[in-house]
């Protein structure tokens, strides 16, 4: 009986980014789509990706001392409908529960697409006096958004996500904890995910529904596009008065809190692949790597090569996330399988080897080859997996200073577009909205954000030629 096929070959990116991506998710086994349009199926494999991700980001937020804590699915429609701005910014998106059984609701309920709302009511009935605050509340659930152009991680009717929620005496509390957060955001994805990003703030019209402004870290994929890779809003008081929260002061006097909201989602799990991935599949960051080194036993027909490899990966295992792979599949097709699954080390341990005390080590993001001793194997599979991550970052940040323009009028930023693809465009702006949508007309990219690190390009608007305000981030986006 012949063994299983060699890994099907990937379409490459440069031909077609899109379908590029779409083998990627399908052939490392990372969705499977349902019956449910725009709902996938989140595969082991994917999802231990999610997992790590999860356990770094609860640890981080845990030491700034945050609770997990679980709301309902379901929000009444009665109560989603008390804040103006935020009910219009997600009507469009929202999945409605109008039966319960065989009889019908009174009183809609929406299925969450966020949780402001329930977490306000909440509010409402713990918080009383300063003694209270401030609250640092984070949850870790799934939202539906009725989506109508869906693709695998990036945009789904429904997706794992967290939000932190949290309340806060002063309006000066609640600003640092929303640039606190974003903080603990972008050191995540360039640390642990090896994912350069831009901070920054989002322009009015970009603003998250019912904020009064909007943070976010903004990242370049692979093929020139933005993609926010988590936002962080501060309320201000606007909800607190919407839904009657007041606290007593310490001069026992009637103020309304100040609050935030901040999440991150299974989106970065396609950023990930649009970061890092290459023609072979899958490039992981070791820190969310499900599997950060895989053995392969070369000749493992021969006495000792299976038992060496085993022991090998019990040597390992208290320091890494290691698998020996003894199937009966050809050396070859798990050379291609585990890149195909972005595994960021390859062991292979054969007779020859055996006799000289030695393993090879290869590296998933440059394919290079390491010839090491046995003595001194934990020490060496650490140095590599830190090698791998400031490799794929040095690569990533290549990417995105190769595709960052800085331009000081429209004709350049199109010329620049036009010859060097898509990427960021740093350009100089009025603060008009106006001027915001005709740049987005005349170049096709839109506003992604006012970075935190401003340079003075011009001192006029690159569209209007008035004073210039802000230095904006500009770029497609997925």
């Amino acid at each position: 009986m012949s063994e299983k096929k060699m890994v099907e070959e990937i379409t490459s990116m440069d031909v077609d980014f899109a379908k590029w991506y779409t083998d990627i998710v399908k052939k490392a086994e990372l969705i499977e789509y349902t019956s449910v349009k725009g709902c996938m199926v989140i595969r082991p494999y994917a999802y231990a990706i999610w997992e790590n991700i999860q356990r770094i980001l609860d640890g981080r937020f845990k030491a700034t001392g945050h609770e997990n804590v679980c709301m309902p699915m379901f929000i009444p429609e009665s109560l989603l409908q008390k804040e103006k701005d935020h009910v219009e910014g997600f009507a469009p998106e929202v999945a409605w529960v109008t039966h319960g059984g065989s009889e019908k609701l009174e009183d809609r309920l929406c299925v969450r697409p966020t949780s402001e709302t329930l977490f306000c009511e909440h509010y409402s009935n713990i918080v009383h006096s300063y003694r209270d605050l401030p609250k640092l509340y984070n949850q870790w659930v799934s939202v539906v958004r009725w989506e109508k152009t869906t693709r695998p991680f990036l945009r789904s009717r429904e997706f794992l996500w967290q939000e932190g929620h949290t309340i806060h005496a002063t309006a000066q509390e609640a600003i640092d904890e929303t640039e606190r957060m974003l903080n603990v955001y972008a050191d995540f994805c360039e640390n642990d995910l090896a994912m350069p990003v831009i901070k920054g703030k989002k322009t009015e019209s970009d603003k998250f529904a019912g904020a009064v402004s909007t943070y976010a870290i903004e990242a370049l994929m692979h093929d020139g596009k933005a993609l926010q890779a988590g936002p962080s809003h501060y309320f201000g008081d606007g909800f607190a008065r919407a839904f009657d929260i007041q606290f007593t002061d310490k001069e026992n006097k009637k103020q309304y809190p100040h609050q935030t909201s901040w999440g991150v989602t299974t989106r970065l799990i396609g950023a990930i692949i649009m970061t890092h991935g290459d023609d072979n599949g899958l490039v992981l960051p070791p820190a969310v790597a499900p599997i950060q080194a895989v053995i392969i036993p070369i000749a493992q027909h021969k006495p000792g090569v299976v038992d060496k490899a085993n022991e090998l990966r019990d040597r390992l295992a208290a320091a890494v996330r290691v698998k020996v792979d003894d199937s009966d599949n050809s050396a070859g097709w798990k050379f291609a399988q585990y890149e195909m699954k972005g595994v960021p080390l390859r062991i292979e341990i054969g007779p020859r080897d055996i006799e000289n005390n030695q393993c090879v080590i290869v590296t998933r993001h440059d394919n290079q080859k390491t010839t090491v001793s046995l003595d001194n194997l934990e020490q060496a599979v650490t140095a590599k997996l830190q090698e791998v991550r400031d490799g794929i970052y040095e690569k990533a940040l290549k990417n995105r200073e190769k595709h960052t323009y800085r331009c000081r009028s429209i004709d350049e930023i199109n010329q620049r577009l036009a010859d060097n693809g898509d990427g960021f465009v740093y350009a100089m702006w009025c603060g008009d909205e106006a001027c915001e949508d005709s740049v987005k007309e005349q170049t096709g990219v839109g506003s992604r954000c006012i970075p935190m690190e401003q340079e003075n390009l011009d001192d006029k608007c690159v569209c209007c030629g008035k004073p210039a305000k802000h230095m904006v981030c500009w770029g497609k986006a997925y």
